[in-house]
């Protein structure tokens, strides 16, 4: 079956990647052991540039990525909110603010490239790598503008409560966890070619 895959890149690194040792993550490589009999059209892999010091680390991931030729990048891109100071024993609880990230139209856009691939037919299963509710009106629609398209939902979690996504598995057609053991196996090496008569080396600590 012609595939589409929808990666919600925070969710997989919350979820299941961050504190491992499996941040030099090969895509294409982990989805082709993954689903090793579908027609894999695009991988659309969602996510924002960060801010501080692990930006370089994030765009030499994210250059990694542009050498499979199935992986499609997009970002979204984060907005400061202001927060009140909400922990119990601090002293500036409740009358004080602080600036915080907030990760923004990533769930817009995988609903709207869902949407898409619904519209124009390009595939036959679409799988959501994501445990995150908000993305329910988005299986919902695909549903609805194409229901012979399968959609499976692979959630990323390495804890049963992160796991449970219960609304999102019930809009799938087919729930799963996303299988950590994996990840050894799809690993970028440590230095790659760009493509362009450059080099791409793998972060220290990853």
């Amino acid at each position: 079956m012609r595939t589409n895959i929808y990666v919600d890149g925070f969710n997989l690194y919350y979820g299941a990647i961050r504190g491992t040792e499996y941040r030099w993550l090969n895509l294409e490589r982990f989805f082709r052991l993954l689903r090793p009999h579908d027609d894999i059209q695009t991988i659309y892999y969602f996510t924002a540039l960060i801010d501080g010091s692990h930006q370089q680390h994030q765009l030499e991931y994210l250059r990694a990525l542009e050498t499979s030729p199935k992986v499609r990048t997009v970002m979204g891109r984060f907005k400061f909110k202001q927060v009140k100071c909400s922990v119990p024993q601090c002293t500036y609880k409740g009358s004080k603010w602080f600036q915080v990230p907030e990760e923004k139209r990533t769930d817009v856009q995988i609903a709207l490239a869902m949407t898409r691939g619904a519209w124009d037919k390009s595939c036959d299963r679409m799988i959501l790598v994501s445990g995150d509710s908000d993305l329910v009106p988005a299986v919902n629609m695909v549903k609805e503008i194409a229901p012979n398209i399968e959609v499976v939902v692979y959630v990323p979690a390495r804890h049963e409560a992160r796991g449970a996504a219960v609304e999102l598995r019930g809009a799938a057609d087919k729930d799963r966890i996303l299988p950590n053991n994996l990840f050894q196996h799809s690993q970028f090496p440590a230095t790659l070619p760009d493509g362009q008569g450059g080099t791409i080396r793998k972060p220290q600590g990853w």
